[in-house]
């Protein structure tokens, strides 16, 4: 099987699973994650139809962005440390990992510096795993409540990354926590945030995550194989 093969098999079980739902497919965008995969790799899913490529590390996406940076809208998915937020503002057209009000601010500044809006999501630790950022359910409308006020983010919704557990029944808990609560925040009608977006659902669950509202689903080890 190709990188294309694989591509457009996993975008036939995202029309599934969306049919299935009684979801309209056109509304479930496909991340294609990029972690570790060569810029060759890469091409070749941008030439079957990938258009939002997805990273982890700042650096790294960094080198590929130098290439590729036309062929496609980046998303950073992974952890963002403070000192890299200056690079991430000007690399990505949005930041899914935004999990604390120092980071949003820091955002927030490096964005206004280029005359920017950045487009974030606020990353949710649903499961409360100390091995895993996001803000706590506790702590979510707080989080957003104050990086509203920030003029140059604009939030556009919610993340998480559930347990890595072997049967994806088993993850669906969390993703329709994650919906309710974005379901939830959206009847504060908080000024400057938008709860349209919900990022979940990885190689392993994301049919499951797209039945519980999904719009951006994480696929990489589906298209490109397992990571060496």
């Amino acid at each position: 099987m190709t990188i294309a093969d694989n591509f457009m098999m996993v975008r036939d079980r995202i029309v599934s699973a969306a049919r299935h739902a009684g979801r309209n497919a056109d509304t479930i965008q496909l991340i294609v994650v990029t972690k570790t995969v060569d810029l060759n790799r890469i091409r070749e899913a941008v030439a079957a139809g990938a258009h939002i490529l997805g990273e982890n590390h700042v650096q790294e996406a960094k080198e590929k962005i130098e290439q590729l940076s036309a062929a496609a809208s980046w998303h950073l998915i992974g952890k963002l440390q403070t000192n890299k937020v200056k690079y991430a503002v000007k690399l990505f057209d949005m930041i899914h990992s935004v999990d604390n009000i120092e980071l949003a601010k820091e955002i927030d500044r490096h964005a206004l510096k280029i005359g920017k809006v950045q487009n974030i999501l606020i990353e949710v630790s649903i499961a409360g795993e100390a091995t895993k950022a996001g803000v706590t359910l506790e702590g979510v409308s707080a989080l957003v409540s104050d990086a509203a006020t920030l003029k140059n983010i604009s939030i556009k919704g919610l993340m998480t990354v559930p347990p890595f557990l072997d049967d994806p029944e088993k993850v669906r808990p969390y993703f329709r926590t994650l919906r309710e609560l974005a379901t939830n925040l959206a009847k504060k009608h908080i000024a400057n945030i938008s709860m349209q977006e919900l990022s979940m659902g990885m190689s392993g669950d994301f049919e499951v995550a797209i039945e519980e509202g999904a719009t951006l689903v994480r696929i990489g080890t589906a298209i490109f194989g397992e990571r060496q």
